[in-house]
């Protein structure tokens, strides 16, 4: 199949065949054909749909006269059993009730579809369907090119692994994931122990290409990691950063690390680049929401998100999340207006916009009539995967999630509180989180007179307001500040602070039982902010963030055990 004619007879040979023998599959072979993943790689075949639809696509007057093929003679192509052409329109996962793998959903998604019933001649030489330009002898297929990798690539330092979100890049945050820690390229690189490397884009590699490479192809966009970023993201001073000038240089632009001149200069360096992004901030606003995946949404006076990769159309697919549930934009529109006559791109509107601004700029794009997608077909169990959401609500990544039956939330099994024993996913009853069931038996829970009366309460009795407490604080810290131990970024952080705390730490005491009271519960929740006071006397900037969340933390305590204690201005 290496000769051009060999390429275009066998081509008619199939096509000859599939109008003979399978003439009720035409319409099926058209719209594999034109899958979307397919077009996007062959702009012949895009041209090619486009003349077909409007009517100008026209016939070749003679066809070229066929070859005989000497290294097929005596050879019957293989015919697809009606067994396996019917079993071949379903791809199903298998998950238990209460549980799915969101990665793994993704991959079937891209994978699985029509396009499995296509030409058995692709059958004949190979067992695996490939979509892709061909590659060279010796040539890998890169990765970060696949659907599947359009949102987050596999990355390596050292020995090792992370996932690195391309989104979290471009905006110069933490984007690097191990287990639920993110990191910056230069954490990660530490990490990794190539602190000395100094030079992320070169340590770190995805499938043994380096990130700058990449960078410089335009696969991945980068904004410059600064010293505030990283001392936002712990949320302790960056004294530890100016130890020495070479600690922080991992997290410069490539500008700020080519030479001790150009440090001198960065305050001039810094004035260009602003006067700069001035110039193009409107064009860089529109690359900014083409990569975005979350969108701030309003309808009336209702608040809610709008997730990209959920959006199909206005009555297809449930990307719209509110406090309660998932919907589809037409009833959104529907349940916040109390209106069956509604215009969704109209009535909902992103940040100020309506929500056809952004299909017409094809940040939003609807899918085909065609498409027979999970979101466009979905079957029962499609259908019920929409009513929770994709990621875990403690730690927003995705993976085997357990799904409450009673709000949106999902969750890994040991992120909730208490983690969710495999005994439990294969009782077939309901389920319910613990925020759901707070909220059901708060009422029957007693009041106490004054909060020390709380603090010195056994634990026991009060373990699902102390596991509805902390969760809060989760969902409430919402870029994980306090999520892990700030010794694993700051060295100098233990000369200030004799006992480090972090949520993670508490979590696994209160599901281990180590607490006997309440009060030892809440002395070690305050003891990470006060911790960061300590560590942030001179940053009256971090220590005011701290500070926030506590005053968050205690006016729950007070809700959660119904504290009645009298002000003395009362």
């Amino acid at each position: 199949m290496k000769s051009k004619v060999n390429v275009k007879n066998g081509m008619y040979d199939l096509l000859d065949w599939l109008e003979r023998e399978r003439s009720d599959h035409i319409d099926l072979f058209w719209r594999c054909v034109f899958e979307e993943s397919i077009l996007n790689q062959y702009v012949t075949l895009q041209k090619l749909r486009n003349s077909l639809l409007d009517g100008s696509f026209q016939f070749e007057p003679k066809l070229p006269e066929k070859l005989e093929k000497e290294e097929t003679e005596g050879k019957k192509r293989k015919e697809p059993s009606e067994e396996e052409n019917g079993e071949g329109n379903s791809v199903k996962k298998k998950k238990k009730k209460k549980t799915r793998s969101v990665g793994e959903e993704d991959d079937d998604e891209e994978q699985a579809g029509p396009s499995g019933q296509a030409a058995p001649a692709q059958k004949k030489k190979s067992k695996k369907l490939c979509f892709s330009s061909p590659l060279k002898r010796g040539e890998k297929g890169n990765i970060w090119t696949w659907g599947i990798f359009k949102n987050q690539i596999p990355v390596t330092c050292g020995d090792k692994e992370g996932f690195l979100n391309r989104q979290r890049l471009a905006k110069g945050e933490e984007c690097i994931a191990v287990g639920r820690q993110w990191y910056t390229p230069g954490e990660f690189e530490k990490f990794a122990g190539k602190a000395s490397c100094r030079n992320w884009k070169q340590s770190i590699r995805c499938e043994g290409t380096t990130l700058g490479k990449l960078i410089q192809e335009g696969h991945l966009k980068v904004k410059s990691y600064k010293r505030s970023t990283k001392a936002k993201k712990s949320l302790f001073s960056d004294r530890v950063l100016t130890v020495s000038a070479g600690e922080g240089d991992d997290d410069f632009d490539e500008e700020e690390q080519d030479s001790s001149s150009d440090r001198q200069s960065s305050t001039n360096t810094t004035e260009e680049e602003d006067d700069a992004g001035e110039q193009t901030e409107e064009q860089s606003d529109d690359r900014e929401d083409v990569h975005k995946t979350v969108f701030k949404v309003t309808c009336g006076d209702v608040a809610a998100t709008l997730h990209k990769k959920r959006f199909v159309s206005g009555i297809l697919g449930k990307c719209i999340r509110t406090e309660k549930s998932w919907m589809t934009p037409v009833d959104f529109v529907k349940e916040v207006l109390c209106e069956t006559d509604v215009s969704w791109k109209k009535d909902i509107t992103c940040e100020g916009k309506p929500l056809g601004d952004l299909i017409e700029k094809n940040i939003l794009s609807c899918h085909s009539l065609f498409c027979d997608c999970r979101l466009c077909a979905p079957d029962s169990e499609d259908l019920d995967n929409q009513k929770n959401d994709d990621e875990c609500w403690i730690c927003r990544s995705e993976g085997k999630l357990v799904e409450c039956d009673y709000c949106p939330r999902s969750f890994h099994q040991t992120c909730h509180l208490p983690h969710v024993e495999d005994a439990i996913l294969e009782d077939e009853s309901l389920w319910a989180c613990t925020f759901c069931v707070f909220t059901k038996y708060k009422e029957s829970f007693s009041s106490m007179e004054t909060t020390a009366a709380a603090l010195s309460c056994n634990i026991s009795e009060h373990m699902q307001q102390c596991q509805y407490l902390l969760l809060y604080l989760y969902n409430t810290d919402q870029q994980q500040i306090f999520a892990t131990n700030p010794t694993l970024y700051l060295s100098d952080q233990t000369t200030v602070v004799t006992t480090p705390m972090w949520f993670g730490r508490v979590a696994e005491k209160l599901q281990e039982k180590q607490y006997q009271t309440v009060g030892d519960f809440v002395s070690d929740v305050h003891l990470i902010f006060t911790n960061c006071a300590s560590y942030n006397r001179d940053n009256p900037e971090f220590t005011a963030m701290g500070v926030t969340v506590k005053e968050f933390f205690d006016r729950e305590f007070e809700n959660a055990f119904k504290i009645q204690e009298e002000t003395a201005d009362s």
